[in-house]
């Protein structure tokens, strides 16, 4: 497939057309315009073929060269031509492929291919078809089909465009002359192949003189010196690309690109002020802030950071200057106390300097002076040390001096000082100290085997300020005097086997002191002088404080001795010397060959009898059933009455009612003559719980006086009854009385209705009725003279 150049040669484009002639098909592609506008050939055997250059395309080797269009009215493409076409014979073209019958239509007639609707090379470059003959009655097949493309030529129809459009970009501030920026990129739709309807070229419009933009790259670079941040940031720049090359016609797209000047530390800080004064009171405290400073820097970012810090006035180190992460501020604070008394005023040389610095640039920083001034305040007292350490020996005397503690107010005016102990530390009160000269004294004996250290805080309190107080802890350690006597380790209990060997070590025994010698702990073990010609057991000196107990003989049996107790001195190397007596206890025991225990109890002896184990707590099993019926049997027989009872009985029973009585002088709810049992009078009353020896007389009866009741009559004559019947109880009972009695010259002594009376009444009478009563009658009338006051 070629395409004819409009500078080819007649004679070549002529050799070319006939050997494209030779190799068509039957059906001929005719020339737009008709016959007598080309240039024939003819084949043998087949009708001609005619090629011309269209109206708006070309004809070439099966292939149409149709430029783009936009319509509206349809275009002739290119007419097909067959040899059959002749006479009266009636044959039909028919168009079949890409676009057959939308896009392009055949005339069946004549062979005439016309495109009906707009063609774009950028929507679709070429199209593909195929052309045959058929017989118009039949629709048969005439001739083979022939294959041809259509070929859209692209003309200038589409501008540039940035499709990444709008841009941003940065460049540092002070940038060079030709420093690159960024580069922007236009596409454009047409085909870069054909003519320069795709060639662009770049330039700008807007953003002169501070930038430029290579023509044919599209790089943006700096076209000014010298640019700084802190003056301009932001620039906007327009950049146009045009397509045909530029020239006049092309079709231009724009875009824009915002570029930022990045900052660099091409400023120094710098402070406000050249000189800063702060007034800072003597009672700030220790890293406290005592002023602020600020250097400014036209920098952003990393570039502004300064760091501060003291050059000059400050020898003795009482400031210290950090930097605020947030404000950038120089925060003054204070390494060591201040006194206004020591020293009133500071000048210091302070210096901020950047962080950071550029490659080749000088140092960027500031200096500034500081003064301040110290402010007098009213400050607690000042203990000579905030810690003291005191020693006391224990069961030293109450109030032995300790030690001391000092203190003064610092100010001018020197206050006096008074000092306590915060009770608080010392909860037992177990010291005492002087208000006036702070001498600490022992209130109570201390053991230092309870505590060894006891810490206790003394107050310092201004004289005329009692808001003014300083605290010091003062340790007091007790130290150690011999008052303990050594004692064993632990409660030993030895076992000797009854077939040991003499001289066999029966128990190792140690020895622990409460006390805490500083020379160490060195005891001496010693049997008790009744004990020094012991036959059965020695001890023997271990030299490591402690002692071994030896069995002198073998001939150590239970059923002779079955425990031994042997009492031991121990001694301690105290001043003076402590010692203790404490027992060993051994007991004797069955063992095996080996020497190993096996029996200490009393089974040792039951054993040879020939009884168990298991036999011996059958026994006991019994023994513990039987105690228990016993228990039972004998509660049950304690909780029958002890006498019959018989309705008219009423000498010893409770008689209980639910009615509620008239008060003191309801004399009719209760008859005393119950009280006088008239079976107990007249005759014997059986008892169930014993059998008398003797035959009980009948006893006479007694009668009441005129008033019918001499109840004090009736109790001693039931008191001396109790006292010689053989068959009472012979333990206490209780005897009840419902009944309060009447006619008593006393009245009612209940204190019930007194407290619940306001009518004066004299209890004078209680102390004339002998000393049994005179208390109750001093109670009474302490009681009235309350009241009366």
């Amino acid at each position: 497939m070629w395409r004819r150049s409009e500078e080819m040669p007649t004679d070549v484009w002529m050799s070319l057309l006939l050997l494209w002639i030779t190799s068509l098909p039957c059906v001929s592609l005719a020339p737009l315009g008709g016959p007598e506008q080309a240039a024939a050939a003819s084949v043998p055997g087949e009708g001609p073929r005619l090629l011309s250059r269209a109206k708006r395309g070309w004809v070439w080797n099966q292939m149409f060269v149709l430029e783009e269009f936009s319509g509206p009215d349809p275009i002739l493409v290119g007419r097909l031509h067959t040899d059959l076409d002749v006479g009266g014979k009636r044959i039909k073209y028919v168009l079949a492929g890409e676009g057959a019958g939308t896009i392009f239509a055949i005339n069946e007639l004549t062979g005439d291919i016309h495109a009906m609707k707009r063609l774009d090379r950028e929507e679709k470059a070429e199209y593909t078809l195929t052309a045959q003959v058929v017989n118009a009655d039949t629709d048969e097949p005439l001739e083979p089909p022939s294959e041809f493309i259509i070929k859209v030529q692209d003309i200038n129809d589409n501008p540039p465009q940035f499709i990444e459009g709008p841009y941003t970009a940065s460049v540092a501030e002070m940038s060079a002359v030709g420093t690159p920026v960024t580069r922007v990129t236009a596409t454009d739709a047409d085909d870069p192949v054909y003519g320069n309807s795709a060639k662009l070229v770049y330039s700008i419009l807007e953003g002169q003189p501070y930038f430029s933009v290579d023509p044919n790259s599209a790089t943006i670079k700096v076209a000014l010196h010298g640019m700084d941040r802190e003056m301009r940031e932001e620039y906007l720049v327009v950049i146009q690309a045009k397509d045909m090359g530029g020239h006049m016609g092309g079709l231009s797209g724009t875009t824009t690109v915002t570029v930022t000047l990045t900052d660099i530390n091409d400023n120094p800080p710098k402070f406000s002020k050249s000189v800063y004064e702060f007034v800072v009171s003597e009672e700030v405290g220790v890293g406290q802030t005592g002023g602020r400073v600020k250097a400014m820097d036209r920098d952003v970012g990393d570039n502004s950071k300064s760091h501060y810090k003291i050059l000059e006035g400050d020898d003795q180190g009482v400031f210290d200057i950090i930097t605020d992460d947030l404000t950038q501020e120089g925060i003054l604070r204070l390494r060591k106390a201040i006194d206004f008394e020591s020293r009133r005023t500071y000048t210091l040389k302070v210096e901020a300097a950047n962080l950071h610095s550029e490659p080749g640039g000088g140092p960027f920083k500031d200096t500034a002076t500081v003064k301040v001034t110290v402010e007098d305040a009213d400050e607690p007292p000042v203990f000579a040390r905030a810690h003291y350490t005191l020693q006391v020996h224990e069961n030293a005397p109450v109030n032995t001096v300790i030690g001391t503690v000092s203190a003064r107010d610092p100010d001018t005016s020197g206050s006096q000082v008074r000092y306590l102990i915060d009770r608080h530390t010392d909860l037992e009160r177990q010291f005492n100290i002087d208000g006036d000269d702070g001498e600490i004294t022992l209130a109570k004996a201390l053991d230092r085997e309870t505590d060894m250290w006891h810490n206790i805080t003394v107050t310092a309190t201004e004289v005329r300020n009692h808001s003014q107080v300083s605290r010091a802890v003062v340790a007091i350690r007790v130290m150690d005097v011999n008052d303990n006597a050594p004692e064993f380790a632990t409660e030993y209990e030895a076992f000797l086997c009854e077939n040991g060997k003499p001289g066999q070590v029966i128990q190792t025994v140690s020895a622990v002191d409460r006390d805490d010698p500083v020379q160490g702990h060195y005891f001496e073990y010693r049997l008790v002088p009744e004990m020094l010609n012991n036959p059965n057991f020695t001890i023997k000196n271990n030299q490591d404080n402690s002692i071994s107990v030896l069995a002198k003989h073998d001939t150590f049996r239970r059923q002779k001795q079955e425990m031994y107790f042997l009492p031991i001195i121990v001694t301690d190397n105290g001043s003076p010397p402590m010692s203790s007596t404490n027992t060993l206890t051994i007991r004797v025991c069955g063992c095996s060959k080996d020497g190993v225990v096996q029996s200490c109890n009393v089974e040792a002896y039951v054993l040879p009898i020939g009884l168990s184990m298991g036999a011996l707590i059958a026994i006991l099993a019994c023994i513990i059933l039987l105690l228990v019926v016993l228990f039972v049997t004998l509660r049950r027989h304690k909780n029958e009455p002890l006498i019959i009872k018989d309705d008219e009985d009423v000498r010893e029973n409770i008689i209980r009612y639910d009615d509620e009585g008239g008060g003191e002088e309801d004399t009719e709810a209760f008859d005393i003559a119950t009280l006088q049992n008239p079976d107990g009078v007249s005759g014997y009353l059986p008892r169930k719980d014993i059998k008398p020896d003797l035959q009980f007389m009948p006893r006479a009866g007694h009668h009441s006086g005129p008033n019918g009741v001499d109840v004090d009559e009736f109790i001693n004559v039931r008191l001396h009854e109790a006292d010689h019947d053989a068959t009472a109880p012979p333990y206490d009972s209780i005897q009840i009385y419902g009944y309060e009695g009447r006619g008593s010259a006393a009245g009612s002594l209940s204190s019930l209705e007194t407290a619940s009376s306001d009518s004066d009444q004299n209890y004078d009478y209680l102390r004339e009725w002998g000393p049994r009563f005179r208390r109750l009658g001093e109670l009474y009338s302490v009681g009235e003279s309350e009241r009366e006051t």
